[in-house]
């Protein structure tokens, strides 16, 4: 049976970076306007604790938003001591944290490993210069290589963000930064679609025509090749899009892609893409036949049997979609023959 994975959120919005890229606005997507402090992190810490079943669970402490590694080396303590404290006491597994790339160096890490951080995750957003310039992330894709040779040096896992849609971006280069992604070797990877955010400079882009964010359409075709690729490379994406339970809401998103079942839109799409592979331009069945793992089924399905209405129209034949609790999470049996998606 595997573990339950809990994670306690902690953010610190904006603290400890000097930046203001084109579309943050920490505060505005946490909702919080007040500075983190060792005692509020404890008591948000000991308010989840008392939700959990910690019987076979795997329970971490994430230090989320701004960057964390740019605050001062001892209040980043004072706040990784609070989470570390539950580590001693086997009540937590460990601890991880969202940070820039510049902000890493040995000294830094060197500290973070005596707190049981085991996941460094780092907001690159893109692997292309002038994407970067233009988001004025302040980084350089020099930092984000240096940066993660570092933290896996230092036998941390290592995360990395992504953010399709940013001014300067297009297809080739959305893709590029996926691809150099995969030769940095992370552990994990999560992509979020750019969102123009209120009180934000792209918002103020936006407004003048100056800037065109990813359609609903657009994202999900680039993050559909971009899950493929990580994939087969064997590389977990553990978000795709901001969800309402990272704090934003259709009252801050001012214009782009925003949608509360993203993923399962790109793994909808996904999996048209592979269904019509393996079919071809026609089939001589009268029928096709599906069968799914219960939890994998309205994937299948697409929003509103949008898949279903698609392969309907493209081959012309009765579809029909079986449960079969014998196959496996994203395994697919198409008339018998089965495969992972």
């Amino acid at each position: 049976m595997s573990k339950r994975h809990y994670i306690i959120p902690i953010f610190v919005p904006h603290a400890g970076c000097p930046h203001d890229c084109v579309f943050c606005n920490q505060r505005e997507i946490t909702g919080l306007q007040e500075m983190m402090t060792p005692k509020k992190a404890e008591q948000i810490i000991k308010e989840y604790l008392n939700t959990m079943d910690h019987n076979n669970s795997k329970i971490e402490v994430a230090f989320y938003g701004g960057s964390f590694t740019g605050l001062d080396i001892k209040r980043q303590s004072e706040l990784l001591s609070v989470a570390y404290k539950y580590c001693e006491e086997g009540v937590v597994d460990n601890l991880r944290l969202s940070t820039r790339p510049d902000y890493i160096d040995q000294t830094i890490l060197d500290n973070l490993s005596k707190y049981n951080v085991e996941v460094i995750e780092l907001g690159v957003q893109s692997l292309v210069p002038k994407v970067l310039e233009a988001a004025y992330r302040g980084h350089t894709v020099e930092d984000v290589i240096r940066a993660s040779k570092l933290i896996r040096k230092n036998q941390f896992k290592l995360g990395i963000q992504l953010m399709p849609g940013l001014p300067e971006s297009d297809w080739e280069s959305m893709l590029y930064s996926a691809q150099k992604t995969v030769e940095l070797g992370p552990d994990l990877v999560r992509i979020y679609p750019t969102l123009v955010i209120k009180d934000t400079y792209l918002s103020k882009l936006y407004k003048k025509d100056k800037f065109t964010p990813l359609s609903l359409e657009e994202a999900v075709e680039i993050c559909k090749e971009e899950l493929k690729l990580f994939r087969q490379h064997q590389t977990p994406v553990i978000s795709l899009g901001l969800q309402p339970s990272d704090g934003v809401n259709k009252e801050a998103v001012i214009a782009g892609p925003f949608h509360p079942a993203f993923r399962q839109l790109v793994e909808s799409r996904l999996v048209l893409e592979s269904i019509i592979d393996f079919l071809g331009d026609e089939i001589e069945s009268d029928e096709l036949i599906l069968k799914v793992n219960p939890r994998f089924s309205s994937t299948v399905r697409g929003q509103k049997n949008s898949n279903l209405k698609l392969l309907q129209e493209k081959y012309e034949v009765e579809i029909k979609v079986k449960i079969d609790n014998n196959l496996q999470l994203r395994e697919i049996s198409i008339n018998n023959d089965v495969r992972m998606v």
